[in-house]
């Protein structure tokens, strides 16, 4: 039997995360490990990088040494092809890497979300493959090596027919402290601004005797957090709910993070989450119903509240997400939807700037809708006519201290509380917290639970004292403190001990919620109180 040609599948990971395992990669190695095209000619491996690993860091001074590092490393292998996972932020470098290869005779193809969206744009490679490759790659790799013509498929594709990179070992979650779990591609929802704008406005399931296999294997290697990738979990609530009850049964003790829509949830579904140990992000992007019409978003503000009424009402945690750069809005606008985010009690608020992503409807129609943006990745929005771009930097800031005061910070139980008796809308407390955190050289990377409570204590504090309600002082104190206490025993277990001015029974309750209330009904008596 001839020798099999070594076939690598390869990407650059930001991180080393269960939200950045090189689940793409890994799912079109698996199929050419068991396309009958190619399962006696290659033998297949799953190499990826690291941008956080320590050898990666220590070769990659600019984009071409890291590149020079890469193939040196992938050429160990002597490779006859090399495939690449491409996304917005490895672009470059992976460009760089496969010219290097080139120029050692390596036949380099590659996909991935970048490549679908503007495949015409990679001349370096071989092949630049769009769409999901694990229909097309085993074909392209079968004829590199053989020399011969195929003749792919026109079937529907089935993803029964697909291998799991998980089941099969080409991706050990282990590895990664998780997993990225793949229920369903495709979205029912055609928002201008994601990949998804041009495709099928149809969704398919993975079948669920693989998915239960997925979850037996999570159970036996005991993973302790699962990414479900699904952009519209519960667009079908019956089989939503099965699969909860499913990883209540499977796998108790693992964290999963869901995307959902708030729109399609009702107390039967928000009490379904309860019963696993889970967040859901929901996409917000913008509280304005006109703005969001012109990125084709659907929004019916009446049904979103009721939804997240749903979920606060049953105790389920939540996260919700706003962009700020869409066209139509403003920096106004943007602040009118951070406030009304936070209105809302969200675990935590993800702000991100747009990106003008190619292939996108977005992109089609960007110049019609007065988007200047970045030519290259992560093609983040310049300005637009009404965002300029002192107010794209405006919003930066108010992403920055949103991010470090309300979600490192884990603020939600009383964020509110202290807004109410400043008077203050969340948005104009950011911008004084960022300008705090400027003045103060404050990273926006500040990550360690302990040292933003003392920010935030500080910066507290010091507002109180400005607006001259020091009377609140020691209650604000005391009310962070103790929840900071509280949260520190949920996430590591270990109990500590806190100084408080007033009992802690009263703290831990809700006349805690009206500070001004509070101060005037309450007498200050000192106490402690061990979590």
């Amino acid at each position: 039997m001839a020798e099999k040609s070594k076939v690598i599948f390869t990407t650059l990971l930001i991180e080393k995360s269960p939200q950045a395992l090189p689940l793409g990669a890994a799912c079109v190695a698996s199929a050419v490990k068991h396309s009958p095209l190619t399962k006696d000619i290659a033998d297949v491996s799953l190499v990826p990088f690291c941008k956080e690993d320590s050898e990666f860091i220590k070769h990659s001074a600019t984009d071409d040494d890291a590149a020079s590092f890469m193939a040196s490393e992938l050429l160990k292998h002597n490779p006859a092809i090399v495939g690449f996972s491409i996304f917005v932020w490895n672009r470059i470098v992976l460009e760089k890497t496969a010219a290097v290869l080139k120029s050692h005779g390596v036949k380099c193809i590659c996909g991935g979300p970048e490549v679908t969206a503007d495949p015409s744009s990679f001349t370096g490679f071989e092949k630049a493959i769009g769409g999901e490759g694990e229909y097309s790659i085993p074909h392209i790799v079968y004829e590199i090596l053989t020399g011969k013509k195929t003749a792919p498929s026109s079937e529907e594709k089935n993803y029964e027919d697909l291998e799991s990179p998980y089941l099969d070992g080409t991706l050990d979650p282990s590895e990664f402290e998780g997993a990225l779990w793949e229920l369903a591609r495709g979205c029912p929802f055609k928002c201008s601004y994601c990949y998804e704008s041009k495709g099928e406005k149809k969704v398919r399931m993975f079948p669920m005797e693989r998915i239960e296999k997925e979850l037996e294997l999570f159970a036996k290697k005991k993973v302790p957090q699962v990414f479900v990738l699904d952009p519209t979990y519960n667009a079908n609530k019956n089989r939503a709910i099965e699969l909860i009850n499913k990883i209540a049964k499977k796998t108790p003790d693992t964290f999963y993070y869901f995307e959902a829509r708030a729109e399609f949830i009702d107390r039967q579904l928000a009490h379904a989450f309860t019963k696993i140990p889970c967040s859901l992000q929901i996409g917000l992007q913008s509280a304005d119903p006109n703005v969001l019409n012109l990125v084709n978003r659907p929004f019916n503000k009446a049904a979103f509240l009721k939804g997240i009424n749903c979920l606060n009402q049953e105790g389920a945690v939540f996260g919700l997400d706003v962009i700020y750069g869409l066209p139509g809005d403003s920096l106004a606008g943007f602040k009118n939807s951070v406030d009304f985010a936070i209105s809302q009690y969200p675990n935590n608020l993800e702000l991100f700037c747009l990106s003008v992503l190619p292939g996108t409807d977005l992109h089609d129609r960007a110049e019609s809708l007065k988007l200047v943006w970045e030519s290259h990745p992560p093609y983040h929005i310049i300005h637009t006519d009404k965002f300029t771009n002192e107010d794209i930097k405006k919003a930066e800031g108010i992403a920055k201290a949103c991010n470090v005061f309300y979600n490192d910070g884990r603020a939600v139980p009383w964020f509110n509380s202290i807004l109410h008796a400043l008077h203050m809308k969340a948005s104009e407390f950011f911008v004084f917290f960022y300008k705090y955190m400027v003045s103060h050289n404050i990273p926006s990377d500040c990550r360690e639970h302990r040292e933003i409570e003392k920010l935030q204590i500080q910066f507290i504090t010091d507002i109180f004292t400005q607006r001259k309600m020091e009377r609140m002082i020691p209650l604000a104190q005391d009310i962070i403190s103790f929840n900071g206490a509280v949260s520190r025993k949920i996430d590591t277990g270990k109990s500590e001990t806190v100084q408080l001015h007033y009992p802690a029974e009263y703290i831990d309750s809700e006349y805690a919620m009206d500070l001004q209330f509070f101060v005037k009904n309450v007498q200050k008596r000192p106490s402690k109180f061990t979590t």
